[in-house]
């Protein structure tokens, strides 16, 4: 291998860089770490080991568009969905707060892209110049706890890693986030 991994500006997605050793890894605006596959997991450093480095993380919205299409096509072959499937389906039906059974999939589907889209490309510059990114499990943890109240305090409570950031920020993150709400609930 002998690759390095860095985050890059489009997601925190990890992609191979030049220089550096295997392990490092640099989530959006964080200074790169040395991670290995025995590295204590912590959500507030966005430290998530290798086995995480490369995935694509969704929010509970995401996930249940997914598994509502790919259940239709389970019924139209006449195949009956495993056990952990409805579970898992159920759980992310009960919280997900971005839902309009009214919508057309593929308009939730464009609106939650958007929005993840948004989030992962939004950017804040400090007061000393370093560009401040959302990290992807930071992106999905947002949209799945928003609702129209969220306040920054709360957003700040539940996922730590946005300390980083000044509360402004963080408040124009949310405001992102309830615009697509109100598009998909209206």
């Amino acid at each position: 291998m002998g690759d390095s991994y860095d985050a890059n500006a489009a997601g925190g997605e990890p992609t191979p860089a030049s220089g550096g050793s295997e392990g490092d890894f640099k989530p959006h605006g964080l200074p790169a770490k040395k991670i290995s596959a025995a590295a204590p997991e912590n959500t507030a450093e966005l430290s998530f080991g290798l086995a995480f480095a490369d995935m694509q993380i969704l929010s509970n919205a995401q996930v249940a568009l997914y598994l509502r299409a790919s259940a239709g096509s389970a019924a139209d072959r006449d195949e009956e969905l495993h056990d952990v499937y409805r579970k898992t389906q159920g759980y992310v039906n009960r919280f997900n707060t971005m839902n309009n059974p009214e919508k057309d999939q593929q308009e939730l589907v464009d609106e939650l892209d958007n929005l993840q889209d948004a989030l992962t490309t939004y950017r804040k510059e400090t007061d000393e110049g370093e560009e401040l990114l959302l990290h992807s499990f930071e992106v999905a943890s947002l949209m799945n706890l928003m609702a129209t109240d969220t306040t920054a305090e709360e957003a700040l409570a539940l996922i730590p890693s946005l300390s980083r950031f000044p509360e402004a920020a963080i408040d124009e993150i949310l405001e992102l986030i309830r615009g697509t709400m109100i598009r998909i609930v209206s």
